[in-house]
């Protein structure tokens, strides 16, 4: 498709770099921005900006944040003895979903990968042992005058493909010798497949029937 502005050709680009977008959706995408009012494109813009300057990450468990301790961490109502591990921030979204998980997350940044680099110490795996130290669980007021809480349970939520399932036995063998109970979410989320594409019955159910691991 060859365009008379040059404008309107950057902006599909733009959206074509986008992860999952095509050069139609692309080209869809941009033709509505140019017949969208002014002030919705601006809000576009700003939305866009405002995520680039304020979101960064929670120190404690890795998600995108605008607050550090994000409020995931600092919220006294959730279990600080139980703590979820993930690969990415959208499987929190996907978990947080579900409403039936009362604990608190942390984030690995990835799986582990060999074929493509991605070891331990690329991963947040350091952190989550920091998390396990006495007082390493702290809660609720961000560590600033809350008891400090021990992890009791990490429940291990990577994602059922080869990567993840490589990545929750490093994590098992890791973390059982130091005495804290490692489960993991059962079965219920199919084998080769996203957190994030699940439904939300799925994924509750797998919470609930997750299992020590041997």
């Amino acid at each position: 498709m060859s365009l008379s502005s040059r404008f309107l050709e950057s902006l599909i680009d733009e959206f074509a770099r986008l992860p999952s977008i095509g050069r139609k959706t692309a080209q869809r995408l941009a033709l509505h921005i140019l017949k969208s009012p002014r002030e919705e494109a601006a809000r576009l813009a700003e939305a866009l900006l405002l995520v680039k300057d304020r979101v960064g990450f929670c120190s404690r468990c890795g998600n995108y944040a605008e607050q550090d301790p994000c409020p995931l961490c600092s919220d006294p109502r959730r279990d600080h003895g139980l703590v979820c591990v993930v690969e990415q921030p959208v499987d929190v979204l996907a978990l947080e979903r579900t409403e039936s998980f009362r604990g608190v997350y942390h984030v690995l940044g990835g799986a582990l990968s060999p074929l493509d680099g991605v070891g331990p110490e690329e991963l947040r795996v350091r952190e989550l042992l920091r998390r396990l130290e006495p007082g390493g669980g702290t809660g609720g007021a961000g560590g600033a005058g809350g008891a400090e809480v021990a992890v009791r349970e990490v429940i291990l939520a990577t994602n059922p493909t080869v990567n993840g399932e490589a990545t929750a036995l490093y994590l098992q063998k890791l973390l059982t010798p130091l005495g804290v109970k490692v489960t993991r979410i059962a079965r219920g989320v199919p084998v080769g497949s996203d957190l994030e594409y699940s439904d939300l019955v799925t994924l509750a159910r797998a919470l609930e029937g997750r299992r020590e691991v041997d």
